[in-house]
């Protein structure tokens, strides 16, 4: 029987981003603790609001760019933040994360609620933009 390589390929990318999720949730657990910076706060809730957000700064149905944000810009965003937070604070976010992503999905209505009435904000500033130009 023969090994398929692909295999390993998909495995290794699936716990990249398993741990790239886990990532993302120990930011937003960061966040929330008062120990975090407001500077990192501010950059943290710019990263994880963009992860999460249905709209991507280069649109996926681009070709080669259309991914890029999410390959190579949202990761060294991730980087930066991580970055921005202090050791021990990063250290217990982690394992808080890590605890409930192996319990349940985190979700919140709330935060999502937040990223559309976003969205729908800059939409409609931009309707009244191009709009007031013509």
């Amino acid at each position: 029987m023969r090994h398929d390589p692909s295999c390993g390929i998909a495995d290794r990318w699936r716990a990249k981003a398993k741990r790239l999720k886990g990532e993302i949730y120990a930011l937003y657990m960061a966040y929330k603790d008062p120990r975090v910076p407001w500077y990192a706060k501010a950059f943290i809730a710019c990263i994880v609001g963009y992860a999460l957000s249905p709209v991507d700064l280069i649109p996926d149905f681009i070709p080669v760019l259309g991914y890029l944000d999410d390959i190579v810009l949202l990761p060294i965003g991730i980087w930066l933040a991580l970055k921005m937070i202090p050791p021990a604070v990063l250290a217990e976010c982690r394992q808080q994360a890590l605890k409930r992503l192996n319990t349940d999905q985190p979700h919140s209505v709330a935060a999502t609620a937040v990223v559309i009435a976003v969205w729908i904000l800059l939409l409609g500033l931009s309707v009244v933009c191009i709009v007031w130009l013509i």
